[in-house]
């Protein structure tokens, strides 16, 4: 089943948090991954593997450089979902 933006947002917090420390009240739909949440491509690459096997979805490597801020991360999850 489909999950809420706010669910897949909650849980992309949480992965971001475990990758980086950063407190899941920050990781926000308008932030960018790397210029307001400093996360570098290798933590990157780690959230994206930790999001494609919390959500049951396949993100393309050449897809993942189209994830600038969270919404975009969110929106391919849930149209992944869908």
């Amino acid at each position: 089943m489909a999950q809420s933006e706010q669910e897949i947002l909650e849980g992309l917090a949480e992965i971001v948090n475990e990758e980086t420390g950063l407190d899941t009240d920050q990781v926000e739909l308008d932030k960018s991954f790397t210029d307001d949440l400093d996360i570098d491509s290798l933590s990157m690459m780690t959230i994206v593997v930790n999001a494609e096997e919390k959500f049951g979805v396949r993100i393309p490597d050449d897809e993942v450089k189209n994830l600038k801020t969270v919404r975009d991360a969110v929106n391919f999850i849930s149209n992944a979902q869908g």
